[in-house]
């Protein structure tokens, strides 16, 4: 009889072994389950700094709020984030790492084409989806690359912006002033056919390099020319010294409209009483959300403060839209039981469908978002106020504040 006490004890050691491996197995925290790298690229040094860094804040929130609902399909994201110093051939370096070395998953981030065109050549020559925070060059998503997508585009910005000069200013003669990149070269391009097919035109048209000090020879061609709106395609830093040289001379403009740098409350807070009766256009911003995502707009700012002491911004939200759309994308391979490879990871962004904050996200046959359109702001007592669109609108242009 001892004999089979002893194998019966053996069976029930066994069995409660496996019971504790079982039970050990379901109750594994999140972090012992197989990472899902996500590698991000954005300028978190150099002249382009401050976008780079509300871009990487979007995207790390972005990461951080998945984790906390328990992962990615139940396992945990891991952001490895890169520095391109705003230096193209820093940011092809920085994409070769996080593909080769560290195998990841996907590449999210970037910021201005000249970055972002780098990026995504890497990622088509290595199979990897990449998702970017902010690319407007029409050529980049033109080429035809699977495995390339972003949450804004260049018709988002320059539609609105026309026909609010055309319909609501109703503008005739403009100048141009834009920053000498790809993409603000082809919003400039833009923005002149899309004038001149409403009538309006193109008066004056200039570009200069990001960080240009002084304005003043251009700004003193405008009377003479009869400008009645000048147009800025420079960024936030251009902009603060642009708007200060422009406040210090009448120049007899209807507007100053500028789609980048302006609609910041971090840029009224450095101009003062100048910033009054600009224009700008934005996205989102704290208040300025899609018609019924106010609620999961809200709580993103609320968790956003709280986390980085401070407001986020519409560049912070392009940085937190497009990590959402590649965690999504991820979700949906392991969702349904597939390889978590770079193609099927880039089919499911092709199939994508999401209602954030920012907009309505789905992309086309190029990679480009089909729904992306900012509205246009002005800065009345402090604060940005939608005017345009009119079904969005929350004010009325104060045309004396316009005026300069």
């Amino acid at each position: 009889m001892k004999p089979n006490i002893s194998l019966a004890g053996v069976w029930l050691r066994k069995i409660a072994c496996l019971l504790a491996l079982f039970i050990l197995g379901t109750t594994l925290p999140l972090a012992a389950a197989e990472k899902i790298r996500l590698g991000e690229i954005d300028p978190l040094s150099g002249h382009l700094a401050k976008p780079g860094q509300e871009i990487h804040q979007g995207i790390l929130y972005a990461v951080e709020e998945a984790n906390a609902r328990g992962g990615v399909a139940g396992r945990p994201v891991e952001l490895i984030s890169r520095d391109d110093q705003s230096k193209p051939e820093v940011a092809v370096n920085q994409a070769q790492d996080l593909i080769f070395r560290q195998k990841v998953t996907g590449l999210v981030g970037g910021y201005v084409d000249s970055l972002v065109g780098p990026i995504s050549q890497q990622a088509a020559r290595n199979r990897v989806p990449y998702v970017a925070s902010a690319s407007l060059q029409q050529s980049i998503a033109g080429n035809k690359n699977p495995y390339f997508f972003r949450v804004s585009r260049l018709e988002g910005v320059v539609e609105p912006l026309c026909r609010f000069l055309t319909q609501t200013l109703k503008t005739r003669r403009v100048a141009i002033l834009h920053a000498a990149t790809p993409g603000s070269s082809e919003f400039s391009d833009s923005v002149q056919a899309h004038l001149r097919q409403a009538g309006s035109e193109v008066v004056l048209e200039d570009k200069f390099r990001p960080g240009s000090p002084d304005f003043s020879v251009f700004l003193l061609k405008l009377p003479p020319a009869r400008v009645e709106a000048l147009i800025s395609g420079g960024f936030y830093a251009d902009n603060l010294i642009l708007v200060r040289q422009l406040r210090e001379r009448p120049l007899g403009l209807k507007a100053f409209i500028a789609p980048w740098g302006v609609a910041y409350q971090s840029f009224i807070d450095e101009v003062g009483p100048a910033s009054e009766g600009l224009f700008g256009a934005c996205a989102w911003d704290p208040g300025i959300t899609r018609p019924g995502t106010e609620k999961a707009s809200q709580a993103f700012v609320a968790g956003f403060r709280k986390k980085f002491r401070k407001e986020p911004n519409t560049t912070t939200m392009h940085g937190y839209t497009s990590a959402r759309a590649l965690l999504a994308a991820i979700e949906q391979v392991l969702q349904g039981a597939g390889q978590l490879t770079g193609e099927a990871v880039s089919r499911a962004l092709a199939h994508l469908d999401l209602q954030l904050p920012m907009e309505r996200l789905a992309f086309d046959a190029h990679g480009d978002p089909r729904y992306y359109q900012q509205v246009i702001v002005q800065i009345q007592k402090q604060r940005l106020v939608v005017v345009y669109p009119p079904e969005r609108a929350r004010g009325r242009v104060d045309f004396s504040l316009a005026a300069r």
